[in-house]
């Protein structure tokens, strides 16, 4: 076959060969960037990481299983460090100026209509943030925090994930 290694004969040292183009060497660096995002995402940040796990996915560059734990995991630990952020804020008596009063108001008529079950919805649009950050000024508890924020994370990349064929 011209062109190719065999037919090269002696010049065969010559020409590097090619690294091989598996996934494998890409899921690291696809990890992370899921991992990076959906952290963000929980943040006050407006960002979605619907799209990078969906895109991922898609690409069949990760087993399905370990795209939802490390979403899970990034998105859960960006809602642990705004429970830790209300908390320090509850005991040293500090306001925050980066979240929209509105917002912050609503996070707090949920929460105290519905007790720490309203963070099974910590992954809605617009008033799951704040929630988290709620749960945090208010002292919740952070056991159940960390298991409902986590369930809700959960099933919502799991619905994600179901819808990606």
């Amino acid at each position: 076959m011209p062109g190719s290694r065999q037919s090269l004969g002696r010049f065969q040292h010559v020409v590097p060969k090619q690294p091989p183009t598996s996934s494998a060497n890409k899921q690291p660096m696809d990890l992370a960037l899921l991992f990076i995002s959906a952290f963000a995402a929980s943040t006050v940040l407006p960002m979605s990481s619907e799209v990078v796990l969906g895109v991922l996915a898609a690409s069949g560059s990760a087993d399905r299983w370990l795209l939802l734990a490390v979403a899970t995991l990034g998105n859960t630990l960006g809602a642990v460090l705004n429970w830790a952020i209300g908390r320090y804020a509850a005991t040293r008596r500090t306001r925050f100026v980066s979240l929209d009063e509105t917002k912050f108001q609503r996070a707090c008529r949920w929460f105290h209509r519905w007790g720490v079950w309203c963070l099974l919805l910590s992954w809605l649009p617009v008033i799951g943030d704040p929630l988290t950050l709620v749960a945090g000024l208010l002292r919740t508890a952070f056991v159940p925090f960390l298991v409902l924020v986590f369930v809700g994370k959960a099933v919502r990349y799991l619905v994600v994930l179901l819808g990606v064929s």
